[in-house]
């Protein structure tokens, strides 16, 4: 009969750890209807083959329960956020390492979906009909898990009226570029939530990195970002004395040009001074590796006419981190800045190597459970669907990972590296 509970088909997926998923992140819902509503379509998700449709989702239950699913996600006023709020509490059984901030381009045919618009995204080198949102995910080793989302708003749709009614956008919700939505969630996150704070990794290379690290950094939240070494506006001064006379000035492997004072690249004499073979997990390879990895100490400057005047944020010691995944590079494949300790180095990078952990199970299981396939037009519903694929991505990766005392697999890929040394961080 519809709304009766159907049987996740998948061999994998644990019924027991459906049904304590359900229970326990539902009790913020007020009516058994919509408790109802939400299982079917949360078991929809995870049991339907193909693109997880409203149409597909009913069909998969029998029939006749689209109109009931479809005012369930698109009309019904269930808040969304303590559903998120209780998945994230249930999700600690993973020991969760960081929350990391994963971008989405959904695209769309069309201008009805909310907060749709025609821009350029880099992941695919060219103009794209989007949605563009972000979610932050609990990662641990063994697994990660979205709990929570925002909807990036362009100003083409916060500032038109009928739009805005049309999407029935609430009121407080304006425009908003991803990363600004990333740090309103993870600060969220901090403060409500009741959450063990982990650091927040995210990927800065094409956002403003001074004011996204002065925000949390103000708001005294651990991070390990990634930033474009060639940036504008950004400048890094080293807490270490100067390299010794005699040592050759850095160049930018790119152009060739000295590298300007306050440049990452600048500082690679330093990074490279005292490297240390750590040893990660590359989740997307299943491998261990060790890379070799140098540290600076480090203060934040913005620079240019625009400029503003040294704010406490400024005088905050963070590390520089430089990695050199390609043994053939001469300056570090990738930068990375953190706050937290130097000492710890070896702790920093495996952190930030847990973005590859999100980009696998953002891959593998939630792009199978629906996670672009929301065809409505609200934002409403379009929230309730991403609040419904993240449990259904719980039930996955709860009922699936590895256990903690078998990780990490016994299979190791060496990387040669000529700086790569016995001991590893």
């Amino acid at each position: 009969m519809p709304g009766e509970r159907q049987v996740v088909e998948s061999a994998e997926i644990s019924e027991n750890v459906v049904s304590e998923i359900i229970s326990r992140t539902f009790r913020s819902i007020p009516r058994s209807d919509q408790r109802r509503w939400g299982e079917l379509y949360v078991r929809g998700l995870l049991s339907v083959s193909g693109r997880k449709t409203m149409r597909a989702i009913a069909d998969g239950a029998g029939g006749g329960v689209e109109q009931s699913l479809y005012q369930f996600i698109t009309k019904s006023p269930w808040a969304a956020e303590p559903v998120r709020r209780e998945l994230a509490d249930l999700l600690l059984r993973l020991e969760p390492r960081a929350w990391v901030v994963q971008p989405l381009v959904i695209a769309k045919v069309g201008q009805h979906s909310v907060g749709v618009e025609r821009r350029w995204v880099s992941e695919f080198g060219r103009v794209v009909n989007c949605q563009q949102a972000i979610g932050v995910w609990l990662a641990a080793d063994r697994a990660s898990c979205p709990v929570d989302w925002r909807l990036a708003l362009p100003e083409s749709w916060a500032g038109e009226a009928a739009l805005r009614r049309r999407a029935c956008i609430p009121e407080d919700v304006g425009s908003c570029p991803p990363e600004q939505c990333a740090v309103e969630a993870v600060s969220a996150m901090a403060g409500d939530w009741g959450l063990p704070h982990r650091p927040v990794v995210m990927d800065l290379r094409e956002s403003d990195t001074y004011g996204i690290c002065s925000v949390l950094l103000e708001r005294r939240m651990p991070f390990v970002v990634r930033i474009d070494p060639a940036a504008r506006g950004l400048a890094l001064r080293a807490l270490r004395p100067a390299p010794r006379p005699g040592l050759p000035e850095p160049v930018s492997e790119a152009t060739g040009t000295p590298c300007p004072p306050g440049s990452p690249l600048a500082l690679v004499p330093e990074l490279s001074r005292q490297c240390l073979p750590v040893e990660w997990y590359d989740h997307e390879a299943d491998a261990l590796r060790a890379t070799s990895v140098g540290a600076a100490r480090v203060l934040l400057r913005r620079t240019g006419p625009d400029a503003p005047r040294p704010v406490p944020a400024d005088q905050q010691e963070l590390i520089l981190v430089g990695a050199w995944r390609d043994p053939g590079r001469r300056t570090p494949s990738e930068y990375w800045l953190s706050n937290l300790p130097q000492s710890q180095l070896g702790t920093v990078y495996r952190t930030a190597m847990l973005a590859g952990r999100v980009t696998r199970d953002l891959t593998g299981v939630s792009e199978g459970l629906g996670i672009r396939d929301f065809e409505g037009r609200s934002f409403r519903g379009w929230h309730h669907h991403m609040t419904m694929v993240s449990l259904a991505h719980a039930a996955t990766v709860l009922s699936t990972a590895p256990g903690a005392e078998s990780w990490p697999p016994p299979v190791r890929m060496p990387v040669p590296h000529e700086r790569v040394g016995v001991r590893a961080a």
